[in-house]
């Protein structure tokens, strides 16, 4: 059975979709059955992806990543921002996503 509605994921979504068809085919197989893999999914990508915003929020906080740098050294500003996403994209991978 193919899941159209997949695509329309965000990409927490399609990842975890993918992990689970993977290695865990039942899983999905009995949510299919239920009707509930599509709010599953949905729920999963949206739960992730506020946590990946909030982390962002915080790490820049907790590290000084602020507007103010951003106008005094983009560069710098950019090198440091995308070290946090970098973080905190393999946190939740590692940790919800592929879990």
């Amino acid at each position: 059975m193919k899941d159209d509605f997949v695509v329309q994921l965000g990409v927490w979504g399609q990842r975890h979709y993918n992990y689970l068809k993977k290695n865990n085919p039942t899983v999905i197989n009995v949510m299919r059955m239920k009707g509930t893999l599509k709010q599953y999914l949905t729920d999963f990508n949206h739960d992730a992806q506020e946590m990946y915003e909030q982390l962002i929020q915080q790490y820049s906080k907790i590290e000084n990543v602020t507007e103010e740098l951003k106008a005094a050294d983009n560069l710098e500003w950019t090198r440091q921002i995308n070290s946090i996403r970098s973080r905190v994209e393999e946190f939740i991978l590692s940790d919800f996503v592929y879990n």
